[in-house]
């Protein structure tokens, strides 16, 4: 079997949703900067080798509608004979691009493709401009549409998870995140993006200001555990999952490039990151959180690896009761876990995630030569995803 190799990749910062700097972005825009920072990072490879573009999204439609990866593609400059693809399982959009071109490489099919994830959850709600659930699963297993918050308490208080256990992994997130942001951690995954923002003044005039995008808007430096104590429940009055220990709404784009190992090779190109596996797994949509408890197993078995031969996880923290839990049911090493960071501080633009997550994996495993790791998440509806990755 062909081996398939990340040889470059880039992301945006991650903006605040409804108030940051993307705010009023456009996704395919910004989607498309980092796929030409990705194949600029590849020594500026010819875009006509690439034979497909996949892109994963989590809300496709409006400004991310109309096949997003198409229109990225189109934005970037690459020919209209290379084909594209949006792809949608939520919250694991961006890593499942990642597999999906991975497994064509190594099935001898294709020897370049271009993975990535865009989501703009300023423009675009959660569950789209228009709900339309299903009258027989809202009557019969209303489950499936229960709010992420909820599934958070349901996870807090099906599995025993404090409030102050929540609040101490959220501080501790924003503690990780800072100190890697303050020494440059995430700089060389960065590609910044030029924005105009607008604003109303007197008499109603427009004023235009141009603004060079760098870094992660979310990191709140100092938080404590004391600080997020104050907080009050989010979703149930006597709950325990607060906007302090869940995940941020973001906006954001990430892509790599993918290349057939011999093929890269024969181009030049220093291949980084080993796709090894994927796998999806699904449980009770209720406690929809703990999907990587069930998908981390199933991942590394198929790479035929022990759970202790990871030396990194990437997972993301969709909140902090369902990655506590996770860390907990599975007996990791938190040292492994989210070593800079995560969505609680970093944000989460569901379908870039993955593909965020796995640039930042790769990142972190060359400086500190590890081996073998870990990007996983939960994934709304009740699964869990995760695949598995070897520095080269």
């Amino acid at each position: 079997m062909k081996e398939a190799v990340i040889v470059s990749g880039a992301r945006t910062p991650v903006g605040k949703a409804k108030r940051g700097t993307l705010a009023n972005a456009r996704p395919d825009d910004y989607g498309a900067l980092t796929v030409k920072e990705t194949l600029k990072r590849a020594g500026d490879t010819d875009p006509t080798i690439v034979e497909d573009v996949i892109i994963g999204c989590a809300m496709p439609e409006a400004e991310q509608g109309m096949n997003l990866a198409r229109n990225i593609s189109a934005l970037a400059g690459l020919p209209h004979t290379v084909p594209a693809i949006t792809i949608n399982r939520y919250c694991s959009s961006g890593l499942q691009s990642i597999a999906y071109g991975a497994e064509r490489i190594m099935l001898g099919h294709s020897n370049a493709i271009i993975s990535g994830g865009a989501e703009s959850m300023s423009l675009i709600p959660m569950g789209g401009h228009v709900i339309a659930p299903n009258p027989t699963l809202v009557d019969e297993a209303p489950e499936y549409y229960m709010g992420m918050g909820y599934t958070a308490e349901q996870v807090a208080n099906e599995f025993g998870v404090s409030r102050e256990d929540q609040d101490a992994f959220a501080a501790e997130s924003h503690r990780r995140a800072a100190k890697a942001m303050e020494v440059g951690k995430f700089d060389e995954e960065i590609v910044p993006v030029n924005v105009t923002l607008r604003s109303v003044g007197d008499n109603n005039k427009v004023n235009e200001e141009q603004v060079r995008f760098t870094c992660d808007e979310g990191v709140r430096p100092g938080t404590t555990t004391e600080t997020l104590s104050q907080l009050k429940p989010a979703f149930h009055p006597k709950g325990s999952v607060t906007a302090g220990n869940a995940s941020q709404m973001s906006d954001g784009a990430a892509s790599v490039l993918l290349m057939e190992k011999e093929k890269a090779q024969a181009e030049g190109l220093t291949p980084i990151l080993k796709f090894h596996s994927f796998a999806v797994a699904g449980v009770r949509p209720e406690v929809m959180g703990i999907g990587p408890v069930e998908a981390i197993p199933k991942a590394v078995k198929i790479a035929g690896l022990e759970i202790e031969d990871i030396g990194l996880f990437e997972l993301n923290e969709a909140f902090a009761s369902q990655s506590l839990q996770v860390i907990r049911e599975l007996n990791l090493d938190h040292d492994k876990v989210n070593v800079n960071g995560g969505a609680i501080a970093l944000g989460h633009p569901l379908g870039c995630t993955g593909t965020k997550l796995t640039l930042s994996l790769m990142n972190e495993m060359k400086r500190r030569n590890e081996q073998f790791g870990v990007v996983t998440m939960c994934i709304g509806g009740g699964m869990g995803a995760a695949g598995v990755f070897e520095l080269l």
